[in-house]
């Protein structure tokens, strides 16, 4: 009873203690007052349509301009995206719609078969770039292949322009030169981007299926001439 009534006497006197103002109080888990304003800083919810589209194309158009002057610049590995490819597939696609080396067949390189090679192409590149042991990732990967076919298509309206005047040899050798210049720069501006995300004895490998895709998709431009 004794020890019940010095206990309760003890706890009676910390009623009589007062803590100071000044002396900070541990454990204060109030939030700091900028944190609200940094979420507010990084969130696009409440972000007109308007002003989220613009973004973007100027995210794509910036992307392009690092493919027209390629340099060691991790934007293209950054912030990836995978709208700028599928503007250039479908546009090098349309393109290719209605042409033939041949005047027996009726169509040449129809939208889907294009399609397809150029995705399939990419992806087959990746996995390959993966297995050997490359650092970054598959969608980084396709940004980049598919964002380098750029100076391809830019030679695909050059030689439907060329073939305006005529498919002879002037016409031709116009377009030899067109074509392999762009394939010389896709090439180059890939491997730009992706030779230093793999092994130093393993680039070899990587850089050959590469040359490869962007050969077929030159030849595929050099061998276009519209139906009759």
């Amino acid at each position: 009873m004794a020890e019940a009534d010095g206990s309760s006497r003890a706890f009676l006197g910390l009623s009589d203690v007062s803590i100071s103002e000044d002396i900070p109080v541990e454990g204060d888990i109030s939030m700091p007052p900028t944190s609200s304003s940094q979420d507010d800083g990084f969130s696009t919810l409440d972000e007109p349509v308007k002003d989220t589209v613009l973004r973007d194309l100027k995210a794509v158009g910036n992307k392009f301009v690092h493919v027209l002057y390629p340099k060691k610049s991790k934007a293209l590995l950054r912030d990836w995206d995978l709208w700028g490819p599928l503007l250039l597939c479908v546009t090098l696609a349309l393109l290719l719609q209605g042409g033939s080396v041949d005047s027996k067949d009726d169509g040449g390189p129809q939208f889907a078969e294009v399609f397809v090679i150029i995705w399939f192409g990419s992806l087959i590149i990746t996995l390959n770039s993966k297995l050997l042991g490359g650092t970054i990732s598959f969608f980084q990967s396709l940004c980049v292949l598919g964002y380098c076919i750029m100076p391809l298509t830019v030679a695909m309206v050059v030689c439907r322009i060329v073939l305006l005047g005529g498919s002879g040899t002037v016409s031709f050798v116009v377009r030899l030169v067109v074509v392999c210049a762009s394939f010389g720069w896709s090439t180059f501006a890939s491997t730009a981007f992706l030779a230093d995300s793999q092994p130093q004895n393993r680039k070899a490998l990587v850089v050959y299926p590469v040359f490869l895709f962007y050969f077929v998709i030159g030849w595929m431009i050099l061998t276009f001439a519209p139906a009759q």
